[in-house]
């Protein structure tokens, strides 16, 4: 099992896991984890991270039910896209079980702060992480803490430690499955 976050810091609270930092943002998160994928190989990968939401209050769980791109949803467009990336539905499963409390929930993937509107959920790696082991035919779910809300610019607000201890919690419970 793979454990993958954007950060070094969402992965310091891990201590124990094999884990990977995938960068910031859908596109650097796509292309580090299509690599790592093809040089580790690993059987499943979790992929966390802290989250904004304006509706859930930090440091609620989130199971994504789908990571939504919405950085190139068009609904006028009629040129083929890919716009949503779903994780294994036995992985979800077995992660529910261990987590009852997380909500599942889509969540949007967005390459700026602010940009899920519509959504009770935003980051910005999930469908490049999601994504990438789909075509990998890798099984993957995306687990993510809430820490803010979006519309909050002052960083210092953030809620980083409750949502960091929080997975650290989380993926304890798991047992990395």
């Amino acid at each position: 099992m793979l454990i993958v976050a954007a950060t070094e810091r969402e992965l310091a609270v891990l201590g124990g896991l094999e884990t990977f930092c995938c960068g910031i943002g859908p596109v650097e998160a796509a292309v580090r984890t299509a690599r790592a994928l093809e040089e580790r190989r690993p059987d499943a990968v979790i992929h966390v991270g802290i989250a904004g939401s304006r509706t859930l209050e930090p440091p609620v769980l989130v199971l994504g039910s789908e990571a939504v791109y919405c950085d190139v949803i068009d609904p006028g467009s009629t040129l083929p896209r890919v716009e949503r990336a779903r994780p294994d539905a036995a992985l979800l499963e077995r992660t529910r079980d261990a987590l009852p409390e997380a909500q599942v929930l889509p969540i949007a993937t967005c390459g700026k702060v602010g940009g899920g509107t519509g959504f009770d959920v935003e980051a910005m790696e999930g469908f490049g992480v999601l994504r990438a082991c789909e075509l990998a035919g890798v099984p993957a779910v995306e687990l993510r803490a809430i820490s803010n809300t979006p519309d909050e610019a002052d960083r210092v607000r953030w809620r980083f430690d409750e949502a960091f201890a929080a997975l650290a919690d989380a993926l304890q419970r798991l047992d990395v499955l």
